[in-house]
């Protein structure tokens, strides 16, 4: 008994220590923070200085820790230090003083949050570059010349995190936008080429090595798909067509520019690493956080569901506290995590009409129901996106998905015409044509990459269109998509485990 206390005894203080020397860790990073925005303060008093390009501090270190809603994203960054200052990551490069950091932040996983984005309105009044018509509000022509009328202009963005996205239609495609229930009336059928505006959250811009490492089998590989809708070849391309649209830029970035931004983006590692009720997430054997993260093994198919050997264990970050669960050595938040990681990998339930898997007949596993996990779609180890390219419709952007709020969203009823496989008159109305605005094909419609699925906590809304307010409203989406059947208890418990990605 005596030994048994003293093993227990050297587990606490050493967890004790190790959350110690956490908390220094961040208290000086988030001074750094502090006090960079004091700075930043300061200038805006005096004059608003040439960039204000989003939140962060002078120099990215090692470790980058940040507050958000359930605990610490911690930004663990191999490059380090990365001075932000001429950076061409955090420096504008175009005509209205946006960068890239203006939409990729790190207190948000270096994306952007609702909570984030209503701050920095409120702070500047609608100044901040991330407010910007071209692509922040609803139109280009929306009127923003007072405080109110901005709101109004930029409400998609203050309220889902959207960022409007012109898309000129192929030429050549098999579909056609038969109505459109659009309030913004932003999209020019008329035009040559036809333009629809989309609205979509931005991606984060870490984690990207996980899109980009090929098998050895296949060393040249493409990159997964970097877009919602996979119209970028590689980050380069991304970069440069972000500089020229978001950012305005008269110029393309230079060879030197496009370089530094893709080495960031490719070395900086993005998670949770604290929660505030479970506490720091790489304690008592488990592997939460940005660190390990890194270490992740990653190659394109590494766990594909549609090739041999598919493993539907996927996350492991909790294995330690899941055989610990009968042992009273956990908090409740800790058990609740590891339970949640369980029902991830191990809840059954019948997968049955998803574009791109098996809907139709054309589909990777024709038109016929499968029984699967969550996994099945986010079958990347540790990470959460599919290991392949397979862009997917599971029902977000449709007219009537369940549980989650598509409100302000304009609708299109896009209807095949004789030349597509799905024949003639086959109809979809969605908030989104997904892929099929870059491919043409009406079998697109509404397809979209699934992310990665790190760093939630810090970067609410979730899907595409930010029709998911909170983890539980994906969680209860997916319930009632598929008709799984959680418990009230697997619930929390999935949505506890999730913010610790």
């Amino acid at each position: 008994m005596c030994a048994r206390y003293s093993d227990w005894l050297v587990k606490e203080v050493n967890l004790k220590v190790e959350c110690i020397m956490r908390l220094c860790q961040f208290v000086s990073c988030y001074t750094i923070l502090c006090l960079g925005l004091f700075v930043g303060s300061a200038w805006a008093q005096s004059g608003p200085p040439p960039q204000l390009t989003g939140v962060f501090p002078p120099t990215i270190p090692r470790v980058l820790p940040s507050f958000d809603p359930t605990g610490v994203i911690e930004t663990y960054n191999l490059d380090a230090p990365t001075v932000t200052a001429n950076h061409p990551f955090f420096e504008s490069l175009g005509t209205n003083g946006r960068a890239c950091a203006t939409c990729h932040e790190p207190r948000s996983a270096w994306g952007v949050s609702v909570a984030s984005i209503q701050q920095r309105f409120a702070r500047s009044r609608g100044t901040d570059p991330i407010f910007r018509p071209n692509d922040g509000a609803t139109c280009p022509n929306d009127d923003v010349s007072t405080l109110e009328a901005k709101r109004k202009a930029y409400n998609l963005l203050l309220t889902k995190g959207l960022i409007r996205v012109s898309l000129p239609l192929p030429a050549s495609r098999d579909f056609k936008i038969t109505a459109i229930s659009d309030p913004y009336r932003c999209t020019t059928l008329n035009s040559n080429p036809p333009v629809v505006s989309v609205y979509r959250r931005p991606l984060p811009a870490t984690d990207m090595d996980f899109l980009l490492n090929c098998p050895a089998s296949n060393p040249g590989c493409a990159p997964l798909a970097i877009m919602w809708d996979g119209r970028e070849a590689s980050l380069q391309s991304q970069a440069t067509d972000a500089t020229l649209g978001h950012a305005q830029a008269s110029a393309p970035p230079t060879d030197a520019e496009l370089a530094a931004i893709v080495a960031f983006e490719t070395n900086i590692f993005d998670a949770q690493v604290v929660d505030f009720q479970a506490g720091y997430l790489a304690a008592l054997g488990a592997t939460g956080g940005p660190v390990a993260l890194a270490q992740q093994e990653f190659y394109q198919g590494i766990n594909d569901l549609l090739s041999a050997g598919f493993n539907p264990i996927i996350f492991t970050d909790y294995a330690a506290w899941e055989d610990l669960l009968s042992s009273g050595k956990l908090n409740r938040r800790q058990a609740s995590v590891a339970r949640g990681e369980m029902v991830f990998n191990t809840k059954t339930f019948t997968i049955n009409g998803v574009n791109g898997l098996n809907l139709f007949a054309s589909d990777p596993l024709g038109a016929v129901p499968i029984v699967g996990t969550c996994g099945t779609c986010h079958d990347s180890p540790n990470v959460g996106h599919h290991s392949k390219k397979l862009a997917l419709d599971i029902g977000v952007p449709d007219a009537s998905p369940p549980a989650i709020d598509i409100s302000g969203l304009p609708l299109f009823t896009v209807t095949c015409t004789a030349a597509s496989p799905l024949g003639a008159g086959y109809r979809f109305i969605v908030t989104d044509l997904g892929k099929a605005a870059i491919s043409g094909k009406c079998e697109d419609v509404g397809k979209v990459k699934g992310p990665i699925l790190r760093g939630l906590a810090a970067r609410a809304p979730y899907f595409q269109n930010g029709s998911g307010a909170t983890l539980l409203d994906v969680v209860n989406f997916y319930d009632l998509r598929f008709a799984i059947g959680f418990t009230d208890q697997e619930k929390a418990d999935l949505v506890a485990f999730l913010q610790t990605l």
